[in-house]
C-alpha cells in the first residue's frame, strides 16, 4: 500500500469517530500521531549509530512499547493510557544535558489534543501508521514528504486557507532570488508550518552542502516562529521530515509579544523569507510592544516593522505582502517611509490574481530588500498567467518554471542590478516620484493599460482595509482627544488649586 492510500485510509477510519470534527482536527490528530511514529523511526537510527543513545521519552511512552503491537492495547484501555498517561508525560518533558529533544517534544505536545473517543477506531490508525510507514527507507522518507505537503495543502480547505501555506511556486522562487548561502541565519518569524524553511534546507543542501560538517552547519541556520499549535506542530514534523534532527529552533511563541526593542543585536539575522499573516487583527496590548509611529493591530504591518528590525546590517529578506500595503495609508506611510530609508527595497514581484485560489483572491506582491542602505530605486515585476491560462485553480496551480522570465532578468544585487532592462513586464521607478506619491508604491504597469478590477473578492478584500484604516485613524483621533482632555482637566485642578489656596496666602501675609 502507498503511503498516500495509507493516508487516506487513515482519515477515512477518522471520519467514522465522533469526536474528529473537519478537516482539521483530522489532521491534527494524524499529525501528532505521525510525528511519535517519525520520532520512533529516527530514533531506532540513532541508537544503530550511536551505542550511548538514551531516548528523552520515558520508557513505557515510547512509540514502539504501546503502539508498534498490532494486538496491544485498544479499546478504552488505549484511550485511557493516551489520555491520562501518554499526553501528560509527554507535556512534563524535561531536557537532559544539552540534549533538547525533550524541549522539541514538549512544545509539540503543549497543545496538542487527541479528538478520537473510540479507542477501536484508534488501533486501526495506529496499526495503519505502523504498517504502512518506514520513515527509515529513503523510498518512504522521499514519499512521506511529498505526501505531507498534500496534507498541507489538505489544510487550505480547512478554512484557514493563506494562513498556514503558501504555493510552493512561489517559496521555490523567493528563496531561490534570496539564495541563503550555508552559514548564513535565515528565520521565518511567521514561519506556519514551516514551508519557507524547508524549502531554504533543500536550497542550501542542493547547492552548499559537501560535509558533515556543512550539514551540521546547515541545522544551526534555521529558525522560525509560530504562534498557533497545529502549524506550530506541523512545522515541526516537517522539519524532522527534511532531516532537521532536533528542530529546538521551531518556537512556539509569538514573536510579536515582545517589545521591539527588546531583539538586540545577537538575535539579528542574515536572511528573513516569510508570509506574515494579512488581513488579521492581533489581540489588545500587543501594539503597546511597537514605538507610537508604527502602532496598529494589522498582524503583517507588525511584522513588516519586526522583519526590519531583526535584519543584520547587509541582510536580505523577501515578504509575501497584500496590494493593501502597497496603496495603504497612515501608519503604513511611516512603515514604507522608514523601510525605505533603512533597505534597499529593490524588487516589488506583483503577482496576478488566483495565486492564493481558491482560497482567497487578494492580489499579492513579493517584496526582496536588503538592509543598511536607503532606496534610490524601485524595480517592479509583473508576473504574467502562463500563456492560455486566465487565472490559477486547485488543480492548475501556479508552477516554479512560470518565474523563468524573471530570473533571467534578475541580474546581481552586488552591480546594482546593471543589467536590468525595462520590457513589457518591468519597469523602474526613482525615489523621488514615490516621495511625491506620499510613498503609494501601488504603481501600475505603464505599458499595459489600467484595468479594472471586479473581482468580488479582491474589491471586498479593498473595502476590508480601508475599514481597517479609517478604525486606525479614529483610534489615533481617540487618543489625542484623550490627551487632550487629560491635559484640560490637569489645568483646571491646578487652576482650582491656585483658587483655593490665594485666601490662605492672604492670610498668612496679613
Amino acid at each position: 500500500m502507498s503511503i498516500s492510500t495509507t493516508i487516506k485510509s487513515i482519515q477515512d477510519i477518522m471520519r467514522k469517530d465522533v469526536g474528529v470534527d473537519g478537516d482539521a482536527q483530522r489532521i491534527g490528530q494524524l499529525v501528532w500521531m505521525l510525528f511519535l511514529k517519525i520520532f520512533d523511526d529516527r530514533e531506532q537510527e540513532w541508537e544503530m549509530f550511536d551505542e550511548a543513545y538514551r531516548s528523552p521519552i520515558p520508557e513505557p511512552l515510547r512509540w514502539r512499547r504501546w503502539a508498534a503491537d498490532p494486538e496491544g492495547m485498544t479499546g478504552d484501555e488505549l484511550k485511557d493510557f493516551i489520555d491520562n498517561m501518554l499526553f501528560p508525560g509527554l507535556q512534563q518533558l524535561q531536557p537532559r544535558g544539552d540534549d533538547n529533544r525533550a524541549v522539541v517534544i514538549r512544545n509539540v505536545f503543549e497543545d496538542a489534543y487527541n479528538y478520537m473517543k473510540s479507542g477501536q477506531l484508534m488501533r486501526q490508525v495506529i496499526n495503519r501508521l505502523q504498517d504502512g510507514i518506514d520513515f527509515n527507507t529513503q523510498a518512504d522518507r522521499h514519499q512521506l514528504g511529498d505526501m505531507y505537503e498534500q496534507i498541507l495543502k489538505d489544510l487550505q480547505s480547512a478554512g484557514n486557507a493563506g494562513e498556514f501555506y503558501t504555493p510552493r511556486a512561489v517559496t521555490e522562487f523567493m528563496v531561490n532570488r534570496v539564495d541563503p548561502k550555508l552559514g548564513e541565519v535565515v528565520m521565518d518569524p511567521a514561519c506556519g508550518t514551516g514551508g519557507f524553511l524547508t524549502c531554504t534546507i533543500e536550497h542550501k543542501r542542493s547547492r552548499y552542502v559537501q560535509t558533515p560538517e556543512d550539514e551540521q552547519t546547515l541545522q544551526d541556520s534555521i529558525r522560525g516562529i509560530e504562534k498557533k499549535p497545529l502549524p506550530h506542530l506541523l512545522a515541526t514534523t516537517n522539519l524532522i521530515l527534511h532531516g532537521i534532527e532536533v528542530p529546538e529552533q521551531i518556537r512556539h511563541d509569538n514573536a510579536l509579544a515582545r517589545p521591539l526593542i527588546s531583539w538586540g543585536p545577537k538575535e539579528r539575522v542574515d536572511v528573513i523569507i516569510a508570509n506574515p499573516p494579512f488581513g488579521g487583527m492581533e489581540e489588545d496590548g500587543i501594539e503597546t510592544n511597537f514605538p507610537q509611529a508604527f502602532r496598529t493591530r494589522e498582524t503583517a504591518d507588525l511584522f513588516m516593522t519586526l522583519f526590519i528590525q531583526l535584519l543584520k546590517e547587509g541582510g536580505r529578506a523577501a515578504v509575501v505582502l497584500p496590494d493593501g500595503f502597497l496603496f495603504g495609508e497612515g501608519m503604513k506611510t511611516r512603515l514604507k517611509e522608514k523601510l525605505l530609508f533603512e533597505c534597499n527595497l529593490h524588487t516589488i514581484v506583483r503577482l496576478p490574481n488566483g495565486v492564493f485560489n481558491p482560497y482567497t483572491g487578494i492580489k499579492t506582491n513579493l517584496l526582496f530588500f536588503t538592509k543598511g542602505r536607503p532606496t534610490e530605486q524601485i524595480w517592479y515585476y509583473e508576473h504574467p498567467y502562463p500563456e492560455g491560462a486566465k487565472s490559477y485553480s486547485k488543480t492548475k496551480p501556479m508552477r516554479f518554471a512560470e518565474f523563468a522570465t524573471e530570473i533571467d532578468w534578475w541580474g546581481e544585487e552586488s552591480d546594482g542590478f546593471a543589467a536590468r532592462e525595462e520590457t513589457e513586464q518591468a519597469w523602474k521607478v526613482g525615489i523621488e516620484e514615490i516621495k511625491a506619491r506620499n510613498y503609494n508604491l501601488d504603481i501600475k504597469n505603464p505599458h499595459q493599460a489600467e484595468q479594472i478590477s471586479h473581482d468580488p473578492e479582491e474589491l471586498l478584500a479593498k473595502y476590508a482595509q480601508q475599514q481597517a484604516e479609517i478604525q486606525e485613524l479614529r483610534d489615533q483621533l481617540k487618543e489625542i482627544l484623550g490627551d487632550a482632555l487629560s491635559h484640560a482637566i490637569k489645568d483646571q485642578d491646578t487652576q482650582n488649586q491656585a483658587t483655593q489656596e490665594t485666601p490662605r496666602e492672604e492670610e498668612e501675609r496679613a
